[in-house]
């Protein structure tokens, strides 16, 4: 049910640290402003499947302690910060949202959490998600549903629900998620924050559980495109323990939002509009909300061009191709004897692999692993998983020509805005179609973001994707923030229950 009133406008994350920095707040108070507003309000939407009250407090202390004593202040100087549960830390569990993980302690930290901290940031907790990334409604954690702040009866959107559903209920102002094949933008469309999926191999990926390797990648949600762009700024960067990072140099992105920057670059923009994402499926009232957005771009003296992206039917079947494949191959590892849950009594080895495995893993993860091993097995792996990789790279190759005739495309996130739980559980088909306009982004290893553009008559968000070439972060997050300079949607927050 929607309620009525409205939650209290939360700090940025940029104005926390920047208070942090001056001394006019302390860290500790911070983090413990943000342990009680996710003890008050997490209850109704269960974003969180583990708080770490007795980690993060004494890391408060030490950004305090650290900037007491001289030393200079991180760019996320007691920030609180919220991460997705298939990103391994010393701290708390990693569980991936799957029982065959329960009780996992990571021995060590991903990069990514590295960073943070170095940078000043406070870690207060775990997301949830869908079990192993997988799944587009977070209906398929092991543990619970996470349900959307903006009306409880609605999914927040997978996998990275949890993330977005903390930033979007004034939790915490930033959270890491990671995108297979749209799980950053789509939770950040149904939740109305803003969600960033970098350029594949711009962020470390070691440390973050693997579903689809070659198209996982680390990113951000946050409540603006500026704190979006200042946690970026802070995990990029080549990685010697990721071959997949790439040497490729990281601006400081929220200097690059700066309004001298911004000026006059509307006029010189030039905005793709693919057809592909504008034909039949695409709900009404979001067609009129991402219409309506391009209007402002217009109005600011950006060109709109029409483009094509003629492999885009393709997209779906391809992704859930590689993806699958991919998938079937890296959750091999858990087999009942390396790590992870392991059957009680089992009567032989065949008989400790498979009922470990029946036992630990859910049924979207069984039947992707299915799917993959089928794909990849003598015989079909030239008709399905060679050809898949053969279109990938024709999606690839639409997106190399649609960017000669323009600088970034825009088109809708999601079909629709957020549905029912339940309304697509028992039917993978329609569930797979709700990312069919944020998958072809991870098979070309492009960034793209999600920000709000607009609500439906029922109250939910609707999200504006906007999508760059490769190492194009630059001109998205500036193309972003535009368009927020512009309209207030992004000021919105959801309702609280009394």
């Amino acid at each position: 049910m929607l309620e009525r009133d409205v939650m209290g406008k939360m700090e940025t994350a940029t104005t926390i640290a920047a208070h942090v920095a001056a001394g006019r707040r302390k860290a500790v108070a911070v983090c413990h402003e943000a342990l009680g507003r996710i003890e008050d309000r997490d209850p109704r939407f269960r974003a969180f499947l583990e708080v770490t009250p007795d980690y993060a407090r004494p890391r408060a202390a030490r950004v305090d302690a650290d900037l007491a004593a001289g030393k200079p202040a991180g760019p996320l100087a007691g920030v609180p910060l919220a991460i997705k549960d298939n990103i391994c830390t010393t701290f708390g569990h990693t569980t991936c949202g799957s029982k065959i993980l329960k009780g996992y302690v990571s021995p060590y930290n991903a990069t990514v959490i590295d960073r943070i901290e170095a940078a000043g940031g406070v870690l207060v907790g775990k997301t949830n998600l869908d079990e192993f990334a997988m799944g587009s409604s977070n209906e398929n954690s092991a543990y619970f549903p996470t349900r959307n702040p903006w009306n409880t009866d609605c999914v927040p959107g997978g996998s990275s629900g949890g993330s977005a559903a903390a930033v979007a209920a004034g939790l915490v102002p930033l959270a890491l998620g990671s995108d297979t094949g749209g799980s950053i933008r789509l939770p950040a469309a149904f939740c109305g924050v803003v969600g960033m999926k970098p350029t594949y191999g711009r962020v470390s990926r070691y440390g973050l559980v693997a579903y689809g390797s070659s198209l996982d990648q680390i990113g951000t949600l946050a409540a603006n495109v500026e704190d979006a762009a200042l946690l970026l700024t802070v995990i990029s960067g080549q990685d010697p323990r990721d071959s997949t990072s790439v040497d490729h140099p990281v601006p400081h992105y929220c200097e690059e939002l700066r309004d001298a920057k911004l000026a006059g670059l509307a006029s010189g923009l030039r905005i793709g509009v693919p057809a592909e994402y504008f034909g039949a499926g695409l709900e009404s009232e979001t067609r009129a909300a991402v219409e309506a957005a391009l209007d402002v771009y217009r109005r600011l003296g950006a060109r709109t061009v029409e483009v094509t992206l003629p492999h885009t039917p393709y997209a779906i079947a391809t992704y859930y191709l590689v993806a699958v494949s991919e998938c079937s191959s890296n959750l091999a590892r858990y087999d009942g004897v390396h790590y992870g849950h392991r059957t009680a009594h089992p009567r032989n080895i065949i008989d400790l692999y498979s009922s470990s495995r029946n036992e630990g893993f859910g049924a979207e993860v069984k039947r992707r692993i299915m799917l993959g091993t089928f794909a990849l097995s003598a015989g079909y792996h030239d008709a399905y998983y060679n050809k898949a990789l053969k279109v990938r790279r024709l999606i690839k190759d639409d997106f190399d020509r649609a960017f000669e005739q323009c600088d970034v495309l825009a088109g809708p996130t999601s079909p629709t805005p957020a549905f029912r739980f339940g309304e697509k559980l028992d039917n993978p088909l329609a569930m797979y179609l709700a990312d069919i306009y944020t998958i072809a982004l991870n098979l070309a290893g492009m960034p793209g973001i999600s920000i709000p553009c607009g609500f439906s008559e029922t109250g939910l968000p609707i999200g504006l994707q906007l999508m760059a070439p490769v190492f194009g972060e630059t001109v998205l997050l500036q193309a972003a923030r535009l368009y927020e300079r512009e309209t207030e949607w992004y000021l919105r927050r959801p309702p609280v229950t009394s």
